[in-house]
């Protein structure tokens, strides 16, 4: 097997990119810190054609070196917009329609192989600070909560990890319809 030159991947440009349809999802980073982990979710977002990332809190935004070294240009395709209060930001998409979902580890969360996406809902998708989690005043606001099933020593995944599994989830399923 050779592998793909970029140039033979066929990739959007950006402007392409920001022309095509988008999965009806903004995904929102409550008070990430790792400039690292906001990156690497640009690029997840881009990847699956998400509809944007709100930066809600101490999540920093771009431009900036350390989210550029892991976003490798994805900040200029994906649509991102920043707000103080993770809350706030949560109500303003509820408001549009949006059902609230959690990534977080609580009672009665819903496994994510049991959760059932919809073609006919538009969701916020909720990723929390790297050892706090999501905060409990925004995991009050959710619809639903889901959990990552994990069966090692650890307690959690790297938020960046958990967005890269939950978003492909979603993206699957979304193509399925097609």
């Amino acid at each position: 097997m050779k592998k793909l030159l970029n140039e033979e991947l066929n990739r959007k440009t950006v402007e392409e990119f920001k022309k095509a349809g988008k999965y009806p999802i903004w995904v929102v980073l409550d008070n990430v810190r790792s400039l690292n982990n906001i990156g690497s979710v640009f690029r997840t977002c881009d990847a699956f054609l998400i509809e944007g990332i709100y930066l809600c809190g101490i999540t920093a935004t771009p431009p900036h070196r350390e989210i550029s070294k892991t976003a490798l240009g994805a900040t200029d395709s994906v649509q991102w917009k920043y707000a103080e209060s993770t809350v706030e930001a949560v109500r303003k998409l509820s408001n549009a329609g949006y059902k609230i979902l959690a990534v977080e580890q609580t009672v009665n969360a819903c496994m994510l192989h049991d959760f059932r996406i919809s073609q006919n809902e538009k969701y916020i998708i909720i990723f929390g600070h790297e050892i706090k989690g999501v905060e409990q005043e925004v995991v009050n606001l959710c619809d639903n909560v889901l959990e990552i099933p994990q069966h090692g020593t650890k307690h959690s995944l790297n938020v960046a990890v958990s967005a890269g599994i939950v978003l492909w989830e979603f993206f699957r399923f979304y193509q399925k319809k097609g």
